[in-house]
């Protein structure tokens, strides 16, 4: 009963999602049994009466999020592989992609890629199960987190995969990613 429920919630609502300041539209289809993400170009300019944006406030939502976050976590300590998406290792985009596709959400596999599904946010409005874009390459963005927790006092924690360290989670406050820190998108 409850998986129908969510299917019919995600059939009736649509569930798409458009990224702030573009006119790239996305959203997930069913696809058999997967959710598929796909994207295309809004050809209305300014018109968004077709948008509809997720809401993280209903219960399914909130279920949805605390898996994708306890599906990440479970790979704490796996060490990093590039290319990576099974327990003998991730990056950081297939970590997003294992953890996403848990639920039959399939995004992108790369982190560059990622960073174009979902509604941009400001940093200082991210909910547990938001994603965290980067530039550590110095071109673009080349890395993502799953925010994992939000401490009393505001500061950010991310799950990732790191190059030196694997799957580990980090703080948003740590010099290193708040200086590389590039947006906020929320898929759920």
């Amino acid at each position: 009963m409850k998986t129908n429920f969510y299917t019919a919630a995600v059939l009736i609502g649509g569930l798409l999602f458009t990224s702030c300041g573009s006119n790239k539209v996305s959203s997930y289809k069913k696809v058999g049994s997967k959710k598929v993400y796909t994207s295309s170009h809004n050809t209305k300019s300014n018109d968004t009466s077709d948008v509809y944006h997720s809401k993280n406030t209903d219960m399914t939502a909130s279920r949805d999020i605390n898996k994708i976050v306890k599906t990440a976590k479970s790979y704490l300590g796996t060490p990093y592989k590039y290319g990576g998406t099974t327990n003998t290792g991730f990056d950081c985009s297939g970590l997003v992609y294992v953890s996403f596709k848990e639920l039959n959400l399939e995004l992108p596999r790369k982190s560059s890629d990622q960073a174009g599904y979902g509604s941009e946010i400001k940093v200082e409005n991210v909910k547990i199960g938001d994603l965290i874009f980067f530039n550590t390459s110095g071109n673009s963005i080349s890395h993502v987190g799953i925010v994992e927790s939000i401490n009393n006092n505001g500061s950010i924690n991310f799950i990732h995969s790191s190059t030196s360290k694997g799957v580990m989670i980090s703080s948003l406050d740590e010099n290193y990613w708040k200086t590389r820190f590039v947006k906020a998108v929320r898929l759920l």
